[in-house]
Parts: structure tokens; sequence; C-alpha cells
């Protein structure tokens, strides 16, 4: 096993406090705040952390986050410079407003601290390229927080898509959709960077790219303000990729009932998955010709198009399993640190969904389509 390594997290608002509690050894996100956690058909694994990662301190500029920090049993750093003049600390976990991620980062590293960063990483696509150019010079490592590809709903359509599991894909539809408006923080501020493309829409695009491994020929985006109007409180996008697949990309805050997380379509079957206890179903084709297909009355009128299919020419099927490991992001980092292993989640890899979210801002401003790539 390589080098334990210690982690000081800047800022613990609801996101620094979930790692803190995770890192800390206080049990994670516990029962105390979660509404539900289930999940469907798979396993779950948990690295243990405290083989790999160390918790050193927290500095957060509100004093009743310090407070909480204390009652905790966790160190305090007086301010960033503090934290960034502890020889101790290896890696600085940014859990800040998206607008002072840049230079946060660039501070850390030249000081000689590798970087674990929320997303989104930068506001900018321009940004992050300088900020990788700093990663190169110092050689430290700059890690982005793609958490969501371990989530178990991406894993389970990942692998229907792997593995051919439904025949040939030729359309994915991924979206989340809620009914409580932008959260009343900084993410419903520009200035800051909130909207949610920016804080769904990374997630969601950057899986979609994971998955489908091709260039994007053209995007077509539309934001809305339905409860907001300084940032987008939803979106569309409908990427179309080289091979001609397509995926509609959503996101919505004022749903109050919700489409399916996920719809898969190939030439051998469907699938969907509704939420993220992973409830869903996988419909297979057996044989595309049916004999003897009677019309059906629909509506005012008849069709034989849209009359269902008998259990003859399709079957119903599982849901694949799979396995999660909800600190695999963590010890992929220590690991790439240790340069025991392949870093997973890469700059290049957050630099493309920053610029795949400015196009899809570019398509809105415009109102139409735009090339990609």
């Amino acid at each position: 096993m390589g080098k334990k390594r210690r982690i000081a997290i800047l800022g613990c608002g609801g996101m620094g406090s979930g790692h803190a509690l995770a890192i800390g050894g206080k049990g994670g996100y516990t029962t105390d705040f979660l509404t539900y956690n289930a999940y469907g058909t798979g396993q779950i694994e948990i690295t243990e952390l405290d083989k790999k990662l160390e918790l050193a301190g927290i500095y957060d500029i509100d004093d009743e986050r310090m407070e909480w920090v204390k009652e905790m049993g966790w160190h305090c750093y007086k301010d960033y410079d503090d934290m960034l003049a502890d020889p101790t600390v290896d890696i600085v976990l940014i859990c800040v407003p998206n607008d002072i991620h840049h230079d946060l980062s660039i501070k850390a590293m030249r000081a000689g601290k590798h970087i674990l960063c929320e997303k989104p990483v930068m506001m900018t696509s321009a940004e992050l390229e300088n900020v990788i150019k700093v990663s190169k010079e110092t050689g430290m490592v700059f890690y982005p927080r793609h958490n969501r590809r371990w989530d178990m709903d991406y894993l389970m359509i990942k692998k229907i898509y792997d593995e051919g599991l439904i025949g040939n894909v030729f359309n994915v539809e991924t979206r989340y959709m809620g009914s409580r408006g932008i959260p009343g923080d900084w993410r419903a501020k520009k200035e800051f960077g909130g909207g949610m493309m920016l804080d769904w829409g990374v997630h969601l695009l950057d899986r979609i790219l994971m998955m489908i491994p091709e260039k994007i020929k053209s995007v077509y985006c539309q934001l809305t303000h339905i409860t907001n109007d300084e940032c987008d409180d939803g979106f569309k996008v409908l990427l179309t990729f080289e091979s001609g697949i397509t995926a509609l990309v959503e996101v919505g805050t004022c749903n109050f009932l919700s489409l399916p997380f996920w719809y898969i379509c190939g030439d051998k079957g469907t699938a969907y998955i509704n939420d993220f206890r992973c409830e869903g179903r996988m419909m297979l084709l057996k044989e595309w010709y049916e004999e003897g297909v009677k019309p059906v009355l629909a509506g005012e009128g008849l069709t034989k198009t849209m009359a269902p299919r008998d259990d003859k020419t399709i079957e119903e099927v599982p849901l694949p399993e799979v396995v999660v490991d909800r600190n695999a992001l963590y010890a992929n980092l220590v690991d790439t640190i240790n340069g025991e292993a392949e870093q997973i989640v890469t700059a290049e890899e957050a630099l493309r969904v920053l610029r795949l979210m400015e196009a899809c801002f570019e398509s809105d401003r415009l109102n139409n389509t735009v090339a990609f790539e």
C-alpha cells in the first residue's frame, strides 16, 4: 500500500461538510439528514478511507461552520494561508463558490499541494487551461470531482450501452427533475457561477461524454428561467454524435412530476431507470416480425403501427447488476498521487465538458444549433 495522504478542506458548507464526514471517519452521509438512501440492483463497496486519507483540518470564512468543525474535534486553520503553510498537508480539497476556484487552485499548487476540486472546476475553459498549465509546471495533480460517474443509475445504463444489451443504441435520454427551484444561496447568483447548467449539467454531460466515445457534430440548447431570471433554472440539450447517435440531456427545477432519469433505446431493446433508487425495466426484442397484427382502437381512430407487441416477440429481463464503490474517487486520487494508478477523472476530460457547456450557452444565445469539435 502506498503512502497515506493528508487532506485539508477549504470551505465547509453543504459539500465541504459531507467530505469532512466521509474523510474524517464520522460516518459519511448519515441518516440524520437523509430522506432516503436506497439503491437498486447492485452491490455497494466502500473503500476504507482511513488507509488512504487523513483529514488534516478545515477552514471556512463562516464562524458558525468553524464552531461545528471544533465540535467535531477537527483542526481549524486560521485562514487559507495557514492551511497552505502546513507542511503535513498533501492535498487541498476546494469546496467554495465556483468563481474563486481558479485563483485558489493555482495558489495551492504553487505552494506544493495537490488539488481535489469540486465541480464545475472552473467558470470557463480558458481558466481551466491556465490551471492545467500550472499543474504541469508544478507537477501537482489537479483532480476534478466528477463523482457522479460512480452513481449506480449511470453505471447500470453504461453497462447496457457498453455490452450492447439492447443492441446498437441510437438514442439516450438522461434527466434530473426537481420542484424546489435553484438553492437559495450563491448558486442562484450568476457572478458566483450559479445556475443549473454549471451545477447539474456538468455531471450529466460528463457522463454522456464518458459513455459515448465519439465526437459531437452539433449541439442545440435551450435554457429556462421559470423561477430565476439571473441564472438558468433548467435546460434541454440535444447532442448529435458523428455516428448519428443522439442524446437528450435535461434538468428541471419546477417539475412536480418527474420523467425517468434514463431512457435508452437500441435496435434490440429499450430500458429505463426512474430515479436514484434505480427502479426501472428493460425489454428485449426476440423477433421483429409478428404475424397477424390487428389494429387496435386508439382514441378516435385505429392503429396498427402503435399496436402493443405480445410476449411472443418481446421479453422483459432484469436490469444489469453493477458494483459501486462510493469512495473510489478518493482512493484513485491518492493512488494517482502515489504513482500507483492512472487518474480516472482528468483535467482534460473536465476541459471538454466545460467547452461543451460553453457551446450550450452559445446555442441558447443564438437560439440555434452550433457546431462542436
